[in-house]
């Protein structure tokens, strides 16, 4: 029956009617006796040619949510005459809107870009901006895309173990904040502790979709892509003598010189700030003087410089800050790299020296490993990299284990972590000489200083007791984790060396365990007895889902 004089509604796939489709079936036929489909079918009866309605094959392409490689793969040219037909039906144009010339696995991968929530707002003129600088492919578009919502937690529940104090965001934009607050960086509009969280509900009727901490000051960046700071408006105090003198803000106060740069992650070292744009620009604020960071700034500049040299036409889809450095997990057509500029101390740059670099340099030694990051991390002088294949690498100062080498040697270059040759990881966290590990079948590893009980471990003495503080040179399950019963799937530590650190551990139900240091509340409750640590995960209590 026609599904016109039915009644039945012609379904539509990205606004091009349905072709009909050839009646194909000239006699009866059992299935076992047709031969193997391919797109575009052929003489048997019974086969069905996929060529005969690409609406329908662009319809299964997107709802499916096939990785941007698997798009890849289907236009790529075969050895084999069956395969490569099937290669030239998917690179041929679709002849469909909004650009006939494109496949189908270009427009399946325009229609997965249009659901990301920071794609839709984009002008046509910004759209094709970005694919230009993805070498005019929208694979590589939808790439930047999710690789940067995976490394961020972009638009998901995350939670931030700063210097002292805390913040967490659930998955629908509201923000609690809790602990230190000497310099208002808890942004609930005084300068008293929380010991308990507390939501920011200035923010009300703002959705924050990243966030990002660093000693007195905390920044928050909106779906809209405007950028929130409260706290200390300045960085470096005891470098540039200036101590005392920085100018408290606490509430959130739009960063008015980020008005015209869409704004997706935001990153605090000590000395500088950098943003990165949804185009994947990175601009840094202050930490300029004698060009460190490619330009002259002061130190309490408020103005962003765009960051100058190697990055300038590469997206960057994630960054790190460590101390004094930078790391860029940039999206290219070969790959996924890492570039890094700053300080140089330690190797913590990775190019196999001590140098400081002034402007953004590739990282070379992941192509002589084979391994393409996708995540990276940046200590507060060591620095790590999660591979596509599970792999992690670490390099910088190695003080108290932190690179999970066994010792305590500096690396200048991106090192294997060949305890974990049998893990296959998925995210991976950094702070003051303390690194986290999350396997995909949900276990944590932890490695290098134990003070302040931030690795979750208890150790045995010689005489039997539990020695929470001790350091660990290599990697080791975090056992108290596995009692929650719940994946991981984020961990976040303090990356200040002038702070007890503590840790958070979030869940993927969107609970929220903590242990480490809590003497000012930044664990969401206060201690008993004078206690200022606290070597257990415990449950706070906030959702986060």
């Amino acid at each position: 029956m026609d599904a016109t004089t039915s009644g039945t509604p012609i379904i539509q796939y990205h606004s091009i009617p349905d072709q009909p489709i050839p009646a194909l079936v000239t006699s009866p036929i059992l299935s076992f006796q047709r031969q193997q489909r391919h797109c575009f079918g052929d003489e048997n009866p019974g086969e069905f040619p996929l060529s005969a309605n690409p609406s329908i094959v662009l319809h299964v392409f997107t709802s499916c949510n096939l990785d941007p490689q698997d798009l890849a793969k289907l236009e790529a040219s075969a050895l084999f005459p069956s395969i490569l037909a099937t290669c030239s039906f998917f690179r041929q144009p679709a002849h469909f809107a909004p650009d006939p010339t494109l496949s189908l696995s270009e427009l399946a991968a325009l229609d997965m870009c249009e659901k990301r929530a920071i794609f839709k707002p984009m002008t046509v003129e910004e759209r094709m901006h970005l694919k230009q600088k993805c070498e005019g492919s929208w694979k590589l578009v939808l790439r930047f895309l999710l690789v940067g919502e995976a490394c961020s937690r972009r638009e998901k529940s995350q939670a931030l173990a700063g210097p002292g104090h805390s913040v967490a965001v659930t998955s629908k934009g509201v923000v609690y904040s809790f602990g230190s607050n000497k310099s208002g960086q808890l942004g609930q509009g005084n300068t008293e502790e929380g010991w308990h969280p507390r939501q920011v509900r200035s923010l009300q009727g703002i959705r924050v979709i990243q966030a990002t901490v660093g000693a007195g000051r905390t920044m928050l960046i909106s779906d809209a892509g405007h950028v929130y700071a409260f706290g200390k408006d300045s960085f470096g105090e005891v470098e540039y003598g200036v101590q005392g003198g920085s100018k408290l803000v606490t509430t959130p106060q739009l960063v008015e010189s980020l008005r015209d740069i869409f704004v997706v992650q935001a990153a605090i070292g000590n000395f500088f700030t950098a943003v990165l744009s949804r185009e994947g620009r990175v601009y840094t604020f202050s930490w300029g003087n004698e060009s460190k960071l490619g330009h002259q700034t002061q130190p309490n500049d408020l103005e962003p410089h765009p960051l100058l040299g190697a990055l300038e036409n590469i997206p960057v889809v994630q960054i790190a800050a460590g101390y004094c450095y930078l790391l860029a997990l940039a999206c290219q057509p070969s790959g996924m790299s890492v570039y890094s500029v700053g300080c140089g101390l330690g190797g913590k740059l990775g190019h196999g020296a001590k140098t400081d670099e002034k402007y953004p340099r590739l990282i070379e030694q992941f192509k002589t490993l084979n391994l393409e990051p996708t995540m990276v991390a940046a200590g507060a002088w060591h620095a790590a990299v999660v591979g596509k294949d599970g792999r992690v690498c670490t390099w910088g100062w190695g003080r108290y284990g932190c690179l999970g080498h066994g010792n305590e040697d500096c690396v200048s270059v991106p090192k294997v972590v060949e305890a974990l040759s049998d893990v296959k990881a998925v995210h991976v966290a950094t702070g003051d000489y303390t690194t986290f590990v999350v396997s995909d079948n949900g276990n944590v590893y932890s490695f290098g200083c134990g003070e302040s009980s931030s690795l979750g471990h208890k150790t045995a003495d010689a005489d039997g007791q539990g020695n929470r503080h001790a350091n660990v040179l290599r990697p080791e399950i975090v056992t108290s984790l596995r009692k929650v019963n719940e994946r991981v799937v984020q961990i976040s530590l303090t990356n200040s060396i002038y702070w007890n650190a503590h840790t958070f551990a979030l869940t993927e139900s969107g609970k929220l365990y903590a242990f480490g240091a809590g003497d000012k509340g930044q664990l969401g409750v206060e201690l008993v007895s004078n206690r200022t640590e606290r070597a257990n995960p415990e449950c706070v209590d906030i959702d986060l889902s």
